[in-house]
């Protein structure tokens, strides 16, 4: 099975993101939001956040872009998260206990790629059980994480980061808040 069957039918990928690895799947399914949280040994209350590829598909997923969060997403040319607490058209099981969501959009890359091929938003996550650090590269990926998801990516294996995206939350009663810069 290839990458997009296995996302079609439900299952969990491991890919690089375009930030680090991650373990991802469709982001409107409850079965693959379920696997994952197993996967990982992570509790429910920690959200995960998704991927979506164009303003487009990010207009789907959440009810309103206020003008700053435009300008910051034409701006950025770092991997830049925003929290929105307005999503739209995503099952609970995904959204952080206050309704958040947090979608980065991608603009390049491997991830842009795959997610216009599906058409439709991934989760992604880091590639490590709950608590343990995050892989900075392939290698560093447990072997727990490698025999639990159902197809891993064949790219960028020798690349190393440990740079995460910029984090900002966005609401209606305080603004933009930088979380993580």
């Amino acid at each position: 099975m290839n990458i997009i069957e296995t996302i079609k039918n439900k299952g969990v990928i491991l890919y690089p993101t375009d930030t680090i690895w991650g373990i991802g799947g469709d982001a409107t399914q409850v079965e693959v939001i379920e696997k994952i949280y197993k996967i990982k040994k992570r509790k429910t209350e920690k959200s995960m956040l998704i991927l979506v590829d164009s303003y487009k598909m990010l207009q789907n997923y959440v009810e309103e872009i206020p003008h700053e969060i435009w300008e910051i997403l034409e701006k950025s040319i770092e991997p830049t998260t925003i929290i929105y607490d307005n999503p739209i058209n995503l099952p609970k099981e995904l959204l952080a206990k206050d309704g958040s969501i947090a979608i980065r959009m991608v603009k390049k890359g491997f991830a842009k790629d795959l997610i216009k091929n599906i058409q439709t938003p991934i989760i992604s996550t880091s590639a490590n059980v709950s608590g343990e650090p995050a892989p900075s590269n392939f290698d560093e990926i447990s072997e727990e994480i490698l025999q639990n998801v159902d197809y891993v990516v064949n790219l960028h294996r020798q690349s190393s980061t440990n740079k995460a995206s910029r984090i900002i939350k966005w609401s209606k009663e305080c603004g933009i808040e930088i979380i993580r810069n």
